[in-house]
């Protein structure tokens, strides 16, 4: 891809047209799912990077070819639904429950002397509620009704799809928001001298949840979604 044409894109096209880009967006704190239609210049602007710098090591890119695994945006609506849900849901609703212990423990034990650690617990406590209810609506009535009007589309469909995708963006947008608070005040995970191994381990799981919600929401928010919108 040319370099002026990165520059028109989004952060989201860009990701979904070569997922590796998303470790350079990462990299220079710059949101690809839930921020994900913002222009790569504004996103720029904001966090005072040279976008011809970044522009240039997504360029960098090209001369290696693209994994066909990685390719997401080529695959079909029914297969990619069913890896978000195998790989991505399998993963939140594993995870959700550890965390939630983790993050009220390290809340009860360090509270005292971390006092963030208390609004971490709390603000976590309702994206577990918020995703469990999310995912569960996903798989029983968005998926399927993807999967439905790939053989049979209709107008009841359509508007079905339409309506439970504006509802399940504004969700991630909560989650997106809710970790990247997190983030912010735990200082990008950063421990303190007195952690304890539990607060490590909660520290570690909260980072790699985040990462994973990044890529999950990217797989919905700029693929999986505009695709079953054009059915």
């Amino acid at each position: 891809m040319e370099p002026e044409k990165n520059k028109s894109l989004t952060v989201g096209e860009i990701v979904a047209n070569d997922f590796r880009t998303a470790s350079i967006f990462k990299e220079h704190g710059i949101d690809f799912c839930c921020g994900g239609n913002q222009p790569i210049s504004e996103a720029c602007r904001e966090k005072g990077i040279d976008q011809e710098v970044l522009v240039g090591k997504i360029k960098a890119l090209e001369s290696v070819p693209l994994s066909p695994s990685q390719n997401f945006k080529e695959w079909e609506l029914d297969f990619l639904s069913d890896y978000i849900k195998n790989t991505h849901h399998k993963y939140v609703l594993k995870t959700l429950p550890e965390l939630l212990f983790y993050t009220q423990k390290i809340a009860t034990v360090h509270g005292d002397n971390h006092p963030e650690l208390v609004e971490v617990a709390g603000l976590f406590a309702k994206i577990n509620d918020e995703l469990m209810q999310h995912l569960k609506k996903e798989e029983e009535v968005l998926f399927p009704a993807i999967k439905e009007a790939l053989n049979n589309p209709s107008e009841k469909l359509r508007i079905l799809i339409k309506s439970e995708i504006e509802r399940m963006a504004g969700e991630h947008d909560f989650a997106g928001g809710a970790m990247d608070e997190i983030n912010r005040m735990t200082g990008g995970y950063r421990l303190p001298e007195d952690a304890c191994n539990t607060y490590r381990v909660t520290f570690q799981l909260l980072e790699q949840f985040e990462d994973d919600l990044h890529v999950h929401v990217h797989l919905e928010n700029n693929i999986l979604y505009p695709k079953a919108l054009k059915l």
